[in-house]
């Protein structure tokens, strides 16, 4: 049985108190798409559509029937045209919401296209739309973009840096003294096991074996999985409990604040380590020894992956420790490993043999 006070549970709550909030402000017939998914869909992604579709019907309200979103009705939506689904298309690339402006890259499109599309095929199909025009929509086109990794040196120099503290501001440092264990811990963690930031953050204390150098992690969907460690991993690990214990144990008012007592990674503040504070603190190691890449925790992902492709050779293998449901997915990533790994065979090849 589950934890009902689980991170992901917990999450999974939040995301549905936030869908009632954002479906009640689209129109009512809204409602019954996302009533049609809700047993083959995640609350995170229902989430993700609901807010691709207002801004959809925001663009519809303010630039094709000029009147509130609430009352755009399904003759309206009748009137549709694959020319205004690339309006909003083009709409996308620059626009403003709540004072702020937001500008989509072709990913970000594509992505609210696939909204649309799932959208407007549910009208037809449900016979409250007489035609499904998001058909007549091309993809957007996207660009192939190489593999971001750290080379083996760059590792290195990466959990050197996040132990010594070498190039940290004076404020960081401060900080830096309390929390490099920890640091270590979670940036050998992605790179010993490959898992996504969100795996990382819900992790419980009760969740590593380490005897069997393993973790149990909730995959993206919710299916669980035990992943396996390195050695460094399990000394990484060792340390920052033997280190919470000696500061929890010394420092009462930090103790007096843990609200989540299962949490592996924790905050200053005594909380289960955020997704944010996490992506910040790769990001600050990580532009010390490597400036001119973004390195960000899905980086480190594709570093492990990358790594173990060139190792097992095995595009399958690659695919169910990075918890790849589609094989294409994986293939696809690490299409540029491939390429080089041709070349490098190439390099190998002898038209006169030795006798």
């Amino acid at each position: 049985m589950k934890n009902p006070n689980s991170y992901f549970e917990q999450r999974d709550n939040n995301n549905i108190e936030r869908l009632r909030e954002i479906i009640p402000t689209m129109p009512d017939y809204v409602e019954d798409y996302f009533l049609s998914i809700q047993t083959r869909t995640t609350p995170l992604t229902r989430l993700n559509y609901a807010c691709d579709l207002r801004i959809f019907f925001d663009f519809l309200a303010e630039r094709k029937y000029k009147k509130n979103v609430k009352e755009i009705s399904l003759a309206d939506l009748d009137f549709l045209t694959a020319k205004d689904v690339e309006r909003f298309l083009d709409y996308l690339s620059y626009y403003k919401r709540d004072g702020k402006i937001y500008k989509c890259k072709e990913n970000a499109k594509e992505r609210k296209l696939c909204s649309v599309r799932a959208f407007l095929k549910f009208m037809f199909k449900s016979d409250m739309i007489s035609s499904n025009i998001a058909e007549k929509v091309d993809s957007v086109k996207l660009h192939e973009k190489p593999i971001l990794y750290l080379e083996n040196h760059e590792v290195n120099e990466l959990l050197d840096t996040t132990l010594s503290g070498d190039g940290l501001s004076s404020r960081q440092k401060s900080w830096h003294n309390i929390t490099k264990t920890r640091d270590n811990a979670i940036i050998s963690v992605f790179l010993g096991t490959g898992i996504r930031i969100s795996e990382l953050v819900g992790i419980n204390v009760e969740d590593i074996d380490f005897e069997q150098n393993a973790i149990k992690i909730t995959r993206k969907g919710g299916n669980q999985q035990i992943v396996y460690f390195p050695r460094e991993v399990n000394e990484a690990l060792n340390d920052y409990l033997d280190w919470l214990e000696v500061y929890t144990t010394e420092h009462e008012d930090f103790a007096a604040k843990i609200t989540d007592r299962e949490a592996l990674f924790l905050s200053m503040q005594g909380t289960r380590i955020t997704v944010r504070a996490v992506e910040n603190l790769v990001k600050k190691y990580a532009k010390i020894i490597s400036p001119l890449k973004k390195i960000t925790p899905h980086k480190l992902r594709s570093t492990f992956g990358t790594g173990l492709y060139r190792d097992t050779h095995d595009i399958y293998i690659v695919a169910d420790v990075l918890g790849h449901k589609d094989i294409n997915t994986t293939k696809k990533h690490y299409a540029a490993t491939s390429e080089e790994m041709r070349k490098d065979v190439a390099k190998t090849v002898k038209l006169k043999k030795d006798e």
